[in-house]
């Protein structure tokens, strides 16, 4: 590093000073922490898209740590200095570097924004472009694009939704006496950014049967609202009630990475039968395996499709999945690892019971997909071609995307002709329970096989088989928290009351072995 880099990179980082007492960790979803000192409107953070348009690259959250808390502008030097080095970066301005800025709706952002755009251009040959408020998977989707020589504006993430819905509800199979209206659908947007993205998509999709929620010109961000507060609570959002009772409604997060559905079940209350990411993955794996059972021909190329979920999936969606002849692989915890296992398959499909996933194609595929297009004579299996080739332009291949993800339930839930509650009949989930216990020590807890097994300390695992055993459909596993001094449980039974017992059970066990009176 030449010395007018140095001085352009002292000089900036002297204007922000790291908050003291604070300690900034890189998380799955970036930094995060109260913007003044899931995820309040005070609350902001900062997230990195890799140059594949997926989240950064795991070995590089190490080096992202120590800069984010570097005590004072010569360290953060110096820790630039090696990094670059170690990874053979020229630091001189001979290589030129393009960096999309965004931001979501928080009043934090815009300071958040003009810091990092100090930053940048604190490395020679750096540039800055601000793409303004869009949502995260907006952001992610524009890298992917531009580093595959694609259009990349937000005009061109609209258009590319939008003509690929149309493209799939006009290949709808035309039954006589059915239209496959499924209905209207209401959509919370969490009082966040997602709202005015969906409104813009609304009025290119001419879109009348959908009615736009929480879109934050009222309320306020997350609070009582959004994707992760009705799939924890099970609960209606705020601004629905008892008019709603039976419309298909969907609810996506703050920054519109997650989606969820539901239906309100009665007058008086608010309590919701929830469709989860689980129930959207399944959705997904079906249509998929029909056109691909429509397209190809026993003897010739076979797409390898792999559906992939956490231990945290409900037991009877990976059994349904299993039955439907489908491969099911389970990755630690965090959407990084499913993402990445994803990618090994032609047609990866992952989703967390959060709402968060997507749908990855491999170069492989799309080539054979072109292929059948331009050649294949028969009608039917063109029409299955063209479906897919429009699901792999409609899904964001960079990360999960509440807007992409609402688009393409809609268009598969009309092409079926079902409504919101026959998707939630494909199968009953087992009831859950997830509980923590405090412990002395969690890196004390070394987990394999996905987080489903305990290695370490020996005993433990023995012990919750013991007890895991005793009821009809038991599942369970533990795992230290990243975060915090606990260990998180998860149980499932054949009833709720057997669940509770067997997590409380397994409470206790891990408080035998790792509490702070254990040996």
């Amino acid at each position: 590093m030449n010395k007018q880099q140095q001085s352009m990179i002292l000089e900036s980082a002297s204007h922000f000073p790291p908050p003291k007492g604070t300690k900034l960790s890189y998380g799955t979803a970036g930094f995060r922490a109260d913007a003044t000192s899931h995820n309040k409107v005070e609350d902001n953070g900062v997230k990195v898209a890799d140059p594949s348009g997926g989240m950064l690259t795991q070995n590089w959250e190490p080096f992202a740590d120590s800069i984010a808390n570097a005590p004072d502008p010569h360290t953060l030097v110096q820790l630039i200095t090696e990094f670059a080095t170690k990874e053979n970066i020229p630091l001189d301005g001979g290589k030129k570097a393009a960096i999309l800025l965004g931001r979501d709706t928080r009043p934090s952002g815009e300071f958040l924004v003009e810091a990092a755009k100090q930053g940048i251009s604190s490395i020679i040959g750096a540039v800055a472009t601000d793409r303004g408020v869009v949502t995260t998977p907006q952001l992610h989707w524009m890298v992917r694009a531009i580093n595959k020589g694609l259009k990349a504006s937000e005009l061109d993430y609209f258009d590319q939704l939008s003509c690929s819905f149309r493209c799939l509800i006009d290949l709808i199979p035309k039954k006589s006496g059915d239209n496959h209206s499924i209905g209207k659908l209401i959509v919370d947007c969490s009082n966040g950014v997602g709202g005015e993205k969906l409104q813009v998509l609304k009025e290119k999709l001419n879109w009348l049967d959908v009615e736009i929620r929480n879109t934050g010109k009222e309320g306020i961000l997350n609070e009582g609202v959004g994707a992760d507060y009705v799939q924890k609570e099970k609960v209606a959002p705020q601004a629905f009630g008892p008019s709603d009772v039976g419309i298909r409604c969907a609810s996506l997060d703050g920054d519109a990475d997650r989606l969820v559905y539901f239906t309100i079940i009665s007058n008086g209350s608010k309590k919701i039968n929830l469709v989860d990411g689980d129930k959207i993955l399944t959705l997904f794996a079906l249509f998929i395996q029909d056109q691909l059972s429509i397209l190809t021909d026993k003897n010739e190329y076979q797409p390898r499709v792999g559906v992939i979920q956490t231990a945290y999936a409900n037991g009877a969606s990976t059994k349904y999945l299993n039955q439907l002849g489908l491969e099911v692989v389970f990755t630690p915890t965090g959407v990084k690892y499913l993402h990445t296992k994803a990618e090994e398959y032609d047609i990866g499909i992952y989703f967390e019971a959060n709402g968060h996933g997507t749908i990855l194609f491999s170069d492989h595929f799309l080539s054979f997909l072109e292929g059948k297009m331009s050649t294949e004579k028969d009608v039917e299996k063109q029409n299955a071609a063209k479906r897919l080739c429009a699901v792999t332009k409609l899904i964001n291949q960079a990360v999960g995307d509440a807007l992409s993800g609402l688009l393409l339930v809609e268009a598969i839930l009309q092409h079926m002709g079902w409504s919101v509650n026959k998707w939630n009949e494909l199968y009953c989930d087992l009831p859950s329970r997830q509980l923590k216990v405090k412990v002395a020590d969690r890196t004390a807890v070394v987990t394999t096989n996905a987080e489903t097994t305990v290695e370490k300390p020996p005993g433990i695992q023995e012990a919750i088989n013991a007890l895991t055993v005793k009821y009809p459909q038991g599942r369970c596993f533990v795992r230290p928290s990243g975060t915090e001094d606990v260990v998180r449980i998860y149980a499932e039974a054949d009833t709720q009351e057997g669940t509770d017992e067997l997590a409380n059970s397994v409470a206790k066990v891990v408080d035998q072995f790792l509490g702070f009176n254990s040996s």
